[in-house]
């Protein structure tokens, strides 16, 4: 079966960064995309940013583009967010989540494609 466990979230000041961690087991990352999602309080889920299963193709929301950094390493079944210049809006439970489809050649934002989740890392910015 598939399965997703991130880690990394904590409370970072204004500016601050943080390293999230996605760990994957089940399937691989050379074969399925992977997206980070957060949710605020009161909010709903969004997509933050995707990679793509083998094509190298990725994305970023505008609010986190320029900060953020999606990668991956297939071969030790992790992938990973990278947060830069964080603010308070960016607090949230992140989650990972594995594209329920296969071998797509770009990813994609669409929440409901996504078919497993894992169950959240909370990472809160404030002073």
């Amino acid at each position: 079966q598939l399965q997703l466990v991130e880690s990394g979230g904590g409370l970072v000041q204004p500016g601050g960064s943080l390293r999230l961690f996605c760990k994957v087991s089940g399937f691989s990352l050379e074969h399925y995309a992977i997206g980070w999602f957060r949710q605020a309080p009161g909010k709903e889920r969004e997509a933050v940013s995707c990679i793509s299963a083998s094509t190298g193709r990725f994305d970023y929301a505008d609010s986190v583009n320029g900060r953020f950094n999606i990668f991956k390493d297939a071969a030790e079944n992790m992938a990973y967010l990278d947060m830069d210049n964080l603010n308070p809006e960016d607090t949230g439970v992140y989650y990972c989540a594995a594209d329920g489809v296969s071998d797509r050649t770009r990813c994609v934002f669409r929440e409901y494609e996504y078919s497993y989740w894992g169950q959240g890392t909370q990472v809160t910015v404030s002073s």
